[in-house]
């Protein structure tokens, strides 16, 4: 049986296996190290980054805010949580649809949070009379309100749209269009679209008073 000492002097770096280590910069640069003994390559990562993910990260900030009436504004949480953009369109309340997305000015801003999933399952018309509540009551107070979810596509177009049926006697045609002109990126999910088509609008709207 060798002695440890003789295991040491008998080690031989030619018997190493090669190894090799996938490195991700903070800047997103994907590189693959590999050494051998003493020998260090190293190359860029041939997997694009949503091959390994299983999506597209989207890494950009979203501070487009559509303009769909004076006193109602659609946009994303960034939008939301840029206080410069807010300021920039003189929003007093927001309306807040996201799921898990804080409110990042309490006290300077009138909010109104309804968690919703953005899911063809979820029951977007439950929420709908507190939103267009919500949306009536910054109108009434002569502010101006910001409807936001995640990435303002999908659950806060959906809200807007049923706003516009509901309170401006919109058609669902007449709402979508008018939502995806001032926010092109608007695409809300099929079963908030069925919900939409068939959404019963009469005395949904009622008058605010405070």
């Amino acid at each position: 049986m060798q002695s440890l000492t003789q295991e040491i002097q008998s080690f031989s770096r030619s018997r190493l296996r090669k190894q090799c280590t996938r490195v991700t910069s903070l800047s997103g640069r994907r590189i693959i190290e590999t050494w051998k003994g003493s020998t260090i390559t190293v190359m860029e990562d041939p997997v694009p980054p949503e091959k390994m993910l299983g999506y597209i990260p989207d890494t950009s900030w979203d501070l487009q805010v559509g303009v769909v009436k004076p006193f109602l504004l659609l946009g994303s949480q960034d939008a939301a949580n840029d206080f410069g953009t807010l300021r920039k369109h003189k929003v007093s309340h927001i309306l807040n649809v996201a799921f898990g997305v804080e409110n990042v000015f309490p006290d300077l801003f009138v909010y109104k949070v309804l968690s919703i999933l953005d899911h063809p399952d979820t029951d977007l018309l439950v929420h709908m009379q507190e939103c267009c509540d919500f949306i009536e009551q910054a109108r009434c107070e002569k502010g101006v309100v910001l409807v936001h979810c995640n990435s303002g596509v999908s659950r806060a177009p959906a809200v807007v749209i049923g706003y516009l049926m509901s309170c401006d006697g919109q058609s669902f045609d007449e709402a979508l269009s008018l939502v995806k002109s001032v926010r092109p990126a608007s695409d809300p999910n099929h079963g908030f679209l069925e919900q939409l088509k068939n959404y019963k609008t009469q005395d949904k709207c009622t008058d605010v008073i405070f």
